[in-house]
């Protein structure tokens, strides 16, 4: 091939498959390699065994082929095999070979007939083969046959697409002689997954098989149904030789005697047969992996470079190195240290994106959840108004109170504050679990030692659970604290003259003469009836005390369109001015009821023989007094609470970031240390897992198989010269409904008056060796070139661009006998 290196590639192929299959990756790099595909017995094991020389495949009906056989043939004085699953065995007697390959397939498969797309790696060596690397492939089916499952043909149909979808894998189409070529499904599958016919080599067997008076001499010819890359024939032995156990070599000689002998084939007798097979898939693969090594060397730097991190730590890894153990239980409890603080704080060099995790987690429970669970605390309205009118009955006794009484607001703050005891226990709890979590996530990396891994995760978490304890009680005792004073000198907290029931505009309707009916700002309390010129409330008009008020409706006037009601004392006193009452006007009648509800909470009523339809009898008391008084210890009650509230949604995650999460920081990175030397032996605690221990192999072997293979690529000079792929040919076959014509007789039909055109030039030398009787037609694939179109003395099958026949199927002229 004019270079020293190139006869190393297929075997450079080898080592890289056999490196990745035995780690189970072999699916993860296109290597350059021949899958063999066809129907169930067309061949495919025969034409197999011919390249070795040896019987060694299973045979038998229906689907013999259960898993993928990679099959690496390899050029050696010594004649033997070995499997890449029983590493260190080699066999000399391929009877056995066949008994493993049907061993191995069950152990996977089981005997139910099944497949499996897990390869079987086999390497022949043998002084009969050249360096070749092929896949053998389950025929392709369309029935189930016993208990095989129902969707057979479409598990086969993944499986092949698992191989040939690949750009670097070629394709070996094998298809009977004895059967319609339109109809061959590895011609379908091949067209399908590679439509250009870049990588498609075509092989039709059981040429000897024919009716008396066919031959397949257009198709090998490529005439008929062209293939880019052609077509090369061969005999397989028959059943009847295969149970007779004819030697393989003999067969091969018979197969050569045939296509010498035939008179179809004898012209093209050096470009058929299995040697020529067999020579012109080296030749292919090489050139197809010559090809493919720029895009191979990319994809194994970019492997190395992947690998290069992870392999970092086991570079230098001695196992019997004293100070290993020591060194790897330092590093691993610094590492954890590192990771539980960036996951607590947010600065991890991995940023999580499809979730929140750690500290973010934590953050949400402090600022939405928590509170959340603090608003969930629902005061029932009614029942806290009955609560508090008690309270003030009660701080009474027997006396009639005249002022709102403190102890009554005491009492009803103190058990509003007991009720946060609970939701401030829940946001501890969920901290908690998260912190758990979080310290769960951090060990996953301690995975290469189960052991370490268990006490740590144990050590943390009940020192965690140690300080959820401390942490708890001191949250109580903040609660107790709030308990202890009510502290109503708060400047946030609204005091007895501060809160305001409502506010609004309403119309003052009194006489004319007096000033008549005019708008003004309105601001109503528990203990009085302001209003002003505006709602920035500087000019106050007048201030009314709610005692003896209460409320009556007034009749709309013929030309008013405003809802009036009336404000009366009930001793006939002025109210205001010289007025017994004064009448106050909303624009609608939904304004006017939510005033009258306002002056009901601040205990104004309506007349008697209005509060039956406006008020519930269990509602309000009848005594405007104490109404007024609930009214404002109501608004105190709320006012405060929302400053407890406040202090310990401020409060709570101070406390546990100080008592939980910074201490759990302290104990990681200065005291775990020491309770792992104190809880056992060093080196049980730091025993890899089996796992770990397969996985540093594995990785440390693909390191090492990965830049071999850069060595070796490296090593091979590439610049001879390319063979370019071969030209397309009219590839528009294969009908949908009407199969093509495969067999043509030996004599045909009346020649027509000149040979088949053919566009352009016809460059290369003339023919030469052409027989006095006739002179063969140009061959679509080769024009121009021998009638050994594979066997020329460069070794070169595409040395010259192809001409294309006008007429792809047209009969070719008749030959002379």
């Amino acid at each position: 091939m004019g270079n020293r290196g190139m006869e190393e590639l297929i075997p450079l192929i080898n080592k890289l498959q056999d490196a990745f299959s035995s780690i189970g990756q072999s699916c993860n790099l296109d290597l350059p390699q021949i899958a063999v595909v066809g129907g169930q017995s067309a061949g495919k094991s025969s034409v197999l065994e011919n390249f070795v020389g040896r019987d060694f495949l299973p045979r038998g009906s229906g689907i013999v082929t259960r898993r993928p056989l990679i099959l690496q043939l390899v050029n050696n004085k010594a004649e033997y095999a070995e499997f890449l699953h029983c590493k260190g065995r080699k066999f000399v007697d391929f009877d056995e070979v066949r008994q493993e390959i049907e061993a191995e397939t069950d152990r996977i498969t089981g005997s139910n007939k099944g497949i499996s797309p897990i390869p079987i790696n086999l390497r022949v060596y043998s002084p009969h083969v050249l360096n070749l690397t092929l896949i053998d492939l389950p025929g392709m089916t369309k029935v189930a046959v016993g208990d095989q499952p129902i969707d057979i043909e479409h598990q086969i149909r993944d499986m092949l697409m698992q191989f040939v979808t690949r750009e670097s894998c070629l394709i070996l189409a094998v298809t009977p002689a004895n059967t319609d070529l339109a109809n061959s499904d590895a011609l379908k599958l091949s067209k399908e997954v590679d439509p250009q016919g870049l990588r498609t080599i075509g092989v039709i067997t059981k040429l000897d098989l024919m009716d008396e008076g066919t031959d397949a001499r257009d198709i090998l010819e490529n005439k008929l149904l062209p293939l880019r890359r052609g077509y090369i024939g061969v005999v397989n032995r028959s059943q009847k030789d295969i149970d007779g156990k004819k030697d393989i070599r003999a067969a091969l000689a018979a197969e050569r005697k045939f296509f010498l002998s035939h008179p179809s084939y004898r012209h093209m007798a050096e470009r058929m047969g299995t040697p020529h097979l067999q020579k012109t898939l080296n030749q292919q693969l090489t050139n197809h992996i010559r090809d493919t090594l720029p895009g191979l060397r990319s994809k194994l730097q970019s492997q190395l470079l992947s690998l290069e991190k992870e392999v970092e730590e086991y570079k230098n890894y001695r196992p019997d190195d004293p100070t290993r153990k020591t060194k790897a239980l330092l590093q691993m409890v610094q590492q954890f240290g590192v990771d539980f603080e960036k996951c607590i704080e947010g600065s991890g060099d991995q940023v999580e994106t499809a979730e929140l995790s750690g500290g973010a987690r934590i953050n949400r429970i402090f600022h939405e959840r928590f509170p959340f669970e603090l608003v969930k605390i629902v005061f029932d309205e009614k029942e806290l108004r009955r609560e508090i009118s008690h309270a003030i009955k009660n701080v009474h006794g027997v006396r009639t109170g005249l002022f709102t009484p403190d102890l009554a607001f005491e009492a009803i703050v103190k058990k509003q504050i007991i009720k946060l005891k609970e939701p401030c226990l829940k946001c501890i709890d969920l901290v908690i679990q998260e912190l758990i979590n979080t310290v769960r996530q951090c060990t996953n990396k301690l995975g290469s030692y189960p052991r370490l891994r268990e006490e740590t995760e144990r050590i943390v978490t009940t020192y965690v659970r140690e300080r959820e304890g401390k942490t708890k009680d001191q949250v109580l005792q903040l609660i107790d604290i709030e308990l202890s004073y009510i502290n109503t000198n708060h400047e946030d907290f609204i005091g007895f003259a501060k809160y305001v029931i409502r506010k609004g505009w309403l119309t003052l309707n009194i006489s004319i003469m007096k000033g008549g009916s005019k708008a003004y700002w309105f601001v109503l309390t528990a203990e009085s009836l302001s209003w002003y010129k505006d709602e920035e409330e500087k000019e106050k008009k007048y201030m009314l005390p709610l005692d003896n008020l209460k409320l009556r409706d007034v009749e709309k006037g013929f030309m008013s369109t405003k809802h009036i009601f009336a404000v009366f004392n009930t001793e006939q006193r002025n109210v205001y001015k010289d007025l017994r009452q004064i009448e106050l006007a909303c624009d609608s009648q939904e304004d006017m009821d939510s005033w009258k509800a306002s002056f009901l909470r601040a205990g104004v009523y309506p007349e008697k023989d209005q509060s039956e339809d406006a008020t519930p009898a269990d509602t309000f008391s009848m005594d405007p007094q104490l109404e007024r008084q609930v009214e404002t210890i109501r608004n105190l009650v709320d006012s405060y609470t929302s400053i407890v509230n406040k202090t310990i949604r401020d409060l709570m995650p101070k406390t546990i970031m100080h008592l939980m999460i910074s201490s759990a920081k302290d104990f990681i990175h200065s005291e775990l240390l020491a309770y792992l030397y104190s809880s056992g032996d060093q080196n049980s605690l730091m025993e890899e897992s089996a796992d770990q221990a397969q996985r540093r192999d594995e990785m440390l072997r693909m390191y090492h198989a990965i830049k071999e293979a850069l060595s070796i690529i490296g090593d091979i000079s590439t610049s001879t010269v390319s063979t370019p792929a071969p030209p397309p040919v009219n590839d528009g076959w294969i009908p949908e409904n009407s199969p093509t014509p495969q067999r043509r007789p030996p004599t045909s039909a009346p020649p027509p008056s000149r040979p088949p055109a053919v566009r352009g030039p016809t460059p290369g030398p003339p023919s030469l060796n052409p027989t006095p009787s006739f002179v063969a037609p140009p061959i679509p694939s080769r024009p121009g070139q021998p009638i050994n179109a594979f066997g020329n003395s460069s070794l070169d099958p595409f040395s010259a661009p192809p001409q294309i026949p006008s007429r792809p199927a047209r009969i070719p002229p008749g030959i002379p006998r």
